[in-house]
């Protein structure tokens, strides 16, 4: 398949501004963007794929071609990073087997989790969408659980059935468990990736929003409330933490896996 990675990036945030922008220090003591750290992850895929990030921030898009990376331009009124990547779509003229939308703000999102979701959806045709979900160990779960209890919107959690089929998706700590302590394994971490096919994408941006997306702020729910099934594909940390920079206090916690 062709595949077209796409890494849609906004500078203005409701809840951290600037984010693309923010300097994230590494082992090596070399401090890089989280956008350039994004884009180098898309760069470390197996499988063979254009890389371009598409934003509608000059700002975001000088600091993209100052470290060598590709820059398409997007209109100003994208809700979301799945309306974004069409954008870029359309306006590249490009017509890729996949898409796939890579958030810009997981720089420790492994490149085998692109490639993880690349394969499953070569593997099941019968799917226009699909997303990576992750297990919870006990200190993800602890960080979910963390991030609520202080009135923090940070990870999202997914739960799906027997067929990988998405059921639902939630910034409340979703299912409930009656011993926590026990059971965290029964909770699974979204991960920000998308994959779809071009059709799907493309009619994706004539739905309206819904009551789900709107209240819950999750763009993957638009495909839910619609009937267009998303697969999730659990993929393997390989003990590797994960993390998203949804508030400036992960920053900390980032820079540490780093």
């Amino acid at each position: 398949m062709s595949v077209l990675i796409v890494i849609p990036a906004r500078y203005a945030s409701s809840r951290y501004p600037g984010k693309p922008l923010v300097k994230l220090k590494g082992r090596d003591g070399v401090s890089k963007t989280l956008i350039q750290r994004t884009w180098e992850t898309g760069c470390a895929v197996q499988a063979e794929a254009r890389v371009v990030v598409a934003t509608d921030d000059q700002r975001i898009a000088d600091c993209v071609t100052g470290f060598g990376g590709e820059v398409v331009m997007t209109g100003e009124d994208c809700a979301n990073g799945t309306e974004r990547c069409a954008d870029a779509i359309a306006r590249m003229g490009a017509s890729p087997d996949l898409v796939v939308n890579l958030q810009g703000d997981a720089p420790l999102t492994p490149a085998w989790f692109l490639d993880d979701l690349i394969d499953a959806m070569a593997a099941n045709p019968g799917f226009g969408a699909a997303t990576p979900v992750l297990r919870c160990d006990k200190q993800a779960y602890a960080m979910l659980r963390e991030d609520r209890a202080g009135g923090r919107v940070g990870g999202t959690t997914a739960v799906f059935g027997a067929d990988g089929r998405a059921l639902y998706f939630s910034k409340e700590v979703i299912p409930f468990l009656p011993d926590p302590d026990v059971a965290a394994p029964l909770v699974y971490h979204h991960v920000g990736v998308y994959a779809y096919r071009p059709d799907v994408l493309a009619r994706y941006t004539h739905w309206p929003q819904g009551p789900l997306e709107k209240n819950e702020g999750l763009e993957q729910l638009r495909f839910l409330e619609n009937g267009e099934a998303m697969l999730c594909v659990e993929v393997d940390a390989k003990g590797r933490a994960f993390w998203e920079l949804n508030n400036p206090v992960d920053v900390a916690r980032i820079e540490a896996v780093l």
